[in-house]
């Protein structure tokens, strides 16, 4: 391991420079006009798992965007690792809300990250945290000392739900046969703080369309005696929480999880400066659901959000209409037990119901994921734990998350095997967000201790 260690520490501008060609690549998989760009972002990948040593390397095309696929099978009776994570990137918008390019990356130092952060799109989700795992891999390999099989299965349509991966597992289940799945696409709690994730939150996302008059309309000759579509989508919106900041669809808490009050008590000792918090985020004041405190309200607790809204004239100057039409996106984030279709389905009926005669509704389903629980007995979690607290000095803390990786479930269906959630990024490094960063700290110190997880992890499976 020590040579591993030094090899890691001599090659840190290589790999840095190698992770900063491929974030200039905008693989944004939401929007079609960047197909070419998502599938060189996966051919990228799997050239430099290639040039890391691994074998049978693959782009596999899907209906929707591809999947890269590499291997090291040093021997069948030891212990096999599945990496996964995703290429894919959100889009950048807002634009002008960026201090930098979001595809020309450039490293600053900040207050959290003193050693600097690369700033740009996909730095920490996930390209950067798939690269760690690239760069350990290589160091392994190059120094004799991988001690497990080792699979990589990176995919270019996270972001927009991984809608053909499921095919792909099912389609590939005996290639994918592994022990254990490693991920890193989540966040420690703090660069002194280290943390693994235990939970991760689901995922119903719809779209509504609001639709009143046959046209746009003159605002001050028809203004006062027709409903504005605008006006009576934000009423029906805010009408979805009520005054404690609860969500009023019928049936939306029916299946949520209770988590005991000694549970609840052992996540509040997670460290956590709520003035911190605020002062990061320039709020002067959070705001939740009432009775939990801000780490309940974004680990264990659902959630209903608009992610975008518009209608009507939004161009530069006046020009004053009744829009036809109104729109916005919403997600839903669930925790355990909660069914994304059943959800998806309950706020589909409560939002047509509550629509008034003078409005039409129309309700769109987008994407789901199923919360995620996963133990804290198994040998990858141990090997996780050991690893953290070996290159942090500390022993990590496990915690539930907010955010939500749907294919985690999916993955113990299909392959019938559990995850250990091992990332390395920061709340507070703005991900889906302008200005998204990842600390060098972070990025290097992901390299050096995934090496340990294999070491550790073939230990305990022998």
């Amino acid at each position: 391991m020590d040579k591993v260690q030094s090899y890691i520490q001599r090659n840190q501008k290589r790999f840095l420079d190698e992770l900063l060609e491929w974030l200039t690549i905008p693989s944004i998989s939401a929007d079609s006009k960047y197909k070419g760009d998502v599938a060189k972002a996966a051919a990228f990948i799997a050239d430099k798992l290639k040039t890391a040593g691994a074998e049978n390397v693959e782009i596999t095309p899907t209906a929707g965007h591809p999947v890269v696929y590499g291997e090291k099978i040093l021997d069948p009776a030891l212990p096999t690792v599945l990496v996964y994570g995703h290429y894919d990137v959100q889009p950048p918008d807002p634009l002008n809300l960026w201090e930098s390019e979001p595809f020309v990356p450039v490293i600053k130092k900040t207050e959290i990250h003193p050693q600097g952060a690369i700033f740009a799109r996909g730095s920490c989700d996930d390209k950067g945290q798939v690269y760690m795992h690239v760069k350990a891999f290589e160091s392994m390999l190059a120094n004799n000392a991988l001690p497990c099989n080792i699979k990589f299965m990176i995919e270019g349509e996270e972001e927009v739900g991984s809608n053909n991966l499921g095919a792909y597992c099912r389609a590939n289940k005996e290639k994918l046969t592994c022990d254990v799945i490693l991920i890193s696409d989540t966040s420690i709690i703090g660069n002194s703080t280290p943390s693994i994730t235990t939970g991760l939150r689901g995922l119903s996302y719809v779209e509504v369309e609001v639709t009143g008059p046959n046209r746009d309309l003159h605002s001050g000759v028809y203004g006062g005696a027709v409903a504005n579509p605008c006006n009576i989508l934000c009423d029906m919106i805010a009408s979805l929480h009520d005054e404690n900041r609860h969500i009023t669809i019928p049936g939306f808490y029916e299946d949520v999880e209770v988590v005991s009050e000694d549970e609840r008590k052992e996540m509040n000792k997670a460290p956590f400066d709520l003035e911190d918090y605020e002062k990061n985020l320039g709020i002067k004041e959070i705001l939740g659901e009432k009775g939990y405190t801000t780490l309940e309200r974004v680990s264990i607790r659902p959630t209903l959000d608009v992610n975008g809204i518009w209608g009507g004239y939004t161009g530069e100057g006046a020009k004053t209409v009744l829009p036809a039409k109104a729109s916005a996106k919403i997600s839903m984030r669930l925790v355990p037990h909660q069914d994304p279709d059943k959800i998806t389905q309950l706020f589909k009926y409560h939002f047509e119901k509550i629509a008034p005669p003078y409005v039409t509704v129309k309700v769109m389903e987008h994407h789901g994921g199923e919360p995620v629980v996963t133990p804290t007995d198994t040998p990858e979690y141990k090997a996780a734990h050991m690893a953290m607290e070996k290159t942090f000095g500390k022993a990590p803390i496990p915690k539930r998350e907010g955010g939500s990786i749907p294919i985690v479930a999916l993955f113990e269906k299909v392959l019938g095997v559990k995850s250990v959630l091992m990332g390395f990024g920061l709340d507070t490094d703005a991900l889906h967000s302008p200005n998204e960063h990842f600390g060098l700290f972070n990025f290097y110190k992901g390299i050096e201790t995934i090496p340990y997880f294999y070491s550790y992890y073939a230990d305990l499976k022998k």
